[in-house]
């Protein structure tokens, strides 16, 4: 009877490995639908569901105290395989700006890999009238006390580029958190804010329809896209060691088995 059991426990456990049968995947996005984190997780899930041998993946924006909320989610879903969290560098700067997020970042999850990098622009609102860096500077220093500076929300890669912007210009700005950089942007655009460090993947299609104003990248050399190679680099403006780009990231709770990993490294 002992040994019935066993080889029934064994099927069974055999039956649950990744994919579960009928059980979709959701990848877990802490950020607002339309995003450059949500975009990305929508392209994975459409690119993924084959290679994974699921029927379905299921993008799901869990939203608040800077993704907090969506990371605990995460860290407390069954280590099956089916619950994944994609998220930039804020999951690495999280604990700084969150003293009890509910989770232990370097403990509580199973990293399942890079996705990829990229760099920041800093961009202005079309109508200011500073055209390069030198005078924006200029522009800042006589406004400072006028000056707007969006990001998408507390702990938004744009949130953590223009806390280093500041302290590299030794200046502090009002800053003007949004519910997702498409309505900064669109705040920008519409000049209601003045200035906005964000992603080339956001920003690049807007500074090229020259609808916003842009003024350097945070890359360590120019970059090659059109829109973007003439513009200068922070470290060819002085700015020493004003180097970021944004990370993406998946993650599973943690107790994920090697298989299961296995499965998800293999399938990207």
């Amino acid at each position: 009877m002992g040994a019935l059991s066993l080889c029934l426990g064994a099927q069974a456990a055999l039956a649950q490995t990744f994919p579960i049968k009928d059980k979709p995947v959701t990848i877990v996005v802490p950020f607002t639908a339309g995003g450059p984190t949500d975009r990305l997780a929508r392209d994975m899930a459409e690119a993924l569901r084959k290679p994974l041998g699921v029927n379905s993946i299921v993008v799901e924006n869990v939203l608040g105290a800077g993704g907090a909320i969506a990371t605990q989610k995460v860290a407390r879903a069954a280590p099956d395989g089916h619950t994944v969290l994609i998220h930039h560098i804020g999951m690495a700067t999280m604990p700084a700006l969150n003293r009890n997020p509910g989770f232990q970042v370097d403990t509580d999850f199973t990293f399942l890999g890079m996705i990829h990098e990229v760099p920041m622009t800093i961009v202005a609102r079309p109508t200011l009238e500073a055209n390069d860096y030198k005078q924006l500077s200029a522009w800042i220093g006589k406004n400072k006390d006028r000056v707007n500076l969006g990001n998408a929300g507390v702990g938004s890669a744009s949130h953590l580029c223009g806390l280093l912007w500041q302290a590299a210009m030794k200046t502090e700005l009002s800053t003007i958190p949004y519910k997702g950089v498409s309505m900064a942007i669109a705040d920008l655009m519409g000049g209601q804010i003045d200035l906005l460090c964000d992603q080339t993947s956001n920003t690049m299609a807007y500074i090229e329809s020259r609808k916003v104003k842009a003024y350097a990248v945070t890359s360590a050399k120019r970059l090659s896209q059109p829109a973007l190679s003439t513009l200068p680099t922070m470290q060819e403006l002085g700015v020493k060691g004003f180097q970021i780009s944004i990370w993406h990231g998946a993650y599973g709770p943690k107790g994920m088995s090697d298989i299961t990993q296995m499965k998800w490294n293999n399938a990207g």
